[in-house]
């Protein structure tokens, strides 16, 4: 029986050692937090998951929540006018063809971490730095670091071709709320683009005290969205983000006029490098480690695909080590099957960078007309599914002019 050891218990790393479990592999997981520890603490992420994320999960039964967590049914898009205060120059919707939702992974991770246990996994509270990392090597056939935080994740190389930021491109918030008026006609990821200072979407999910809606807060640096690290409470940082609401986006400080945070922990503030890594760490001893998910493609949250991205790297893993049946885990086995992953997280890094910087010419003009063409619209939004779909034309001011003089062709056909 080959022996498969998980270093880090969060989206890319459980759903891969319970798939692996169920395929007769022998795993380990470390992680350094027990299950109630996560259920009693802070928010980590705002993780809507779309569609083709959601079928690997339930792939893998780990679907616990589907019947009870609220769908995200659409995408919506808001610009404020530069002129007239309080109106908006773009303002579009489009339903997603397949529902999105979103779990706090203060629910998802214990439960998994649990489940894990009970079906005969080995799970090992504890850190895994690079002592207990070549441990690991020596014991297991092979071992993978899928931890997004900590020292251990800067031992990968980071990857200079594929990291285009060197350093935070957003200051970051989130806060978790009861008592938002929903959006008009159907559920959507409400997305409001502020140019020059930020951007803010919100979107309806299950929390530990019931459905909520995470409000996503992404602020330019040094600009007046970079705004958190005073806050010295969580009611503090609710003010600050209905502040935020009031002065630049009054449609979405509208629908909050009698909200409350869902708890005291329903709150995050911080920054972080958009960064590429390489996927194979040599340890001192020799042996190799190999990255997964957020170990080494994190991307900034503005398009939401954080843990859509890790979900599908580790069933491209899964897949692959399936495959390898007992073959030797080498370095260049990594790297295969790293680059089959890159080629759908490429496309992910590229739009969502694309997003943290100045618009293109060609952008506006393909946001200004999904406004009128709800064809286009649509399309853009079921991007948000499989972001590859939206290439050539995304990052192409040429085929991008000719993808939306097609448009009106196509939705009269």
């Amino acid at each position: 029986m080959r022996r498969i050891a998980i270093v880090g218990g969060g989206q890319a790393g459980l759903p891969l050692a319970l798939g692996l479990l169920d395929k007769g592999y022998e795993v380990t997981v470390v992680t350094n937090r027990e299950p109630d520890d996560i259920r009693r603490g802070k928010v980590m992420s705002s993780q809507c998951m779309f569609d083709a994320s959601l079928q690997i999960e339930r792939n893998l039964g780990l679907n616990q929540w589907e019947a009870e967590c609220p769908t995200v049914d659409g995408i919506g898009l808001a610009i404020p006018h530069p002129e007239r205060p309080g109106h908006k120059l773009i303002d579009w919707v489009a339903r997603l063809d397949r529902s999105a939702q979103a779990v706090d992974q203060r629910i998802k991770m214990p439960a998994w971490m649990e489940l894990f246990a009970a079906r005969g996994g080995r799970l090992l509270i504890q850190d895994g730095g690079v002592a207990e990392l070549e441990l690991l090597a020596a014991s297991h056939d092979l071992v993978l670091l899928a931890a997004g935080k900590g020292e251990v994740v800067k031992l990968f190389e980071r990857d200079a071709l594929r990291s285009r930021f060197d350093r935070p491109q957003r200051a970051l918030a989130l806060t978790y709320v009861h008592g938002m008026r929903p959006a008009p006609d159907y559920s959507r990821v409400a997305f409001n683009l502020i140019p020059g200072v930020g951007e803010y979407f919100v979107f309806p999910a299950l929390t530990v005290s019931g459905p909520c809606e995470i409000m996503v807060f992404e602020g330019v640096p040094g600009g007046p969205m970079d705004c958190w690290r005073d806050i010295r409470s969580p009611q503090e940082h609710l003010a600050q983000s209905l502040h935020i609401l009031h002065t630049y986006l009054p449609w979405e400080a509208e629908r909050c006029s009698a909200v409350e945070l869902t708890d005291a922990n329903g709150i995050l503030a911080g920054s972080f490098a958009p960064t590429v890594r390489k996927p194979v760490l040599t340890l001192p001893s020799g042996r190799l480690v190999f990255g997964l998910g957020d170990a080494v493609v994190t991307n900034d949250p503005i398009t939401g695909q954080g843990s859509n991205n890790a979900t599908k790297a580790c069933a491209v893993y899964l897949d692959a080590i399936l495959a390898h049946g007992d073959g030797a885990y080498t370095a260049d086995w990594m790297q295969r099957t790293f680059e089959r992953f890159w080629d759908y997280g490429g496309a992910v890094v590229e739009w969502t960078n694309s997003m943290l910087l100045p618009p293109a010419p060609h952008l506006l003009k393909l946001l200004q007309a999904a406004d009128h063409t709800p064809a286009l619209a649509s399309i853009i939004a079921n991007g948000f599914n499989h972001p590859p779909s939206l290439f050539p034309w995304w990052g192409d001011a040429t085929a991008c002019e000719a993808f939306i003089a097609a448009q009106p062709a196509r939705a009269a056909a």
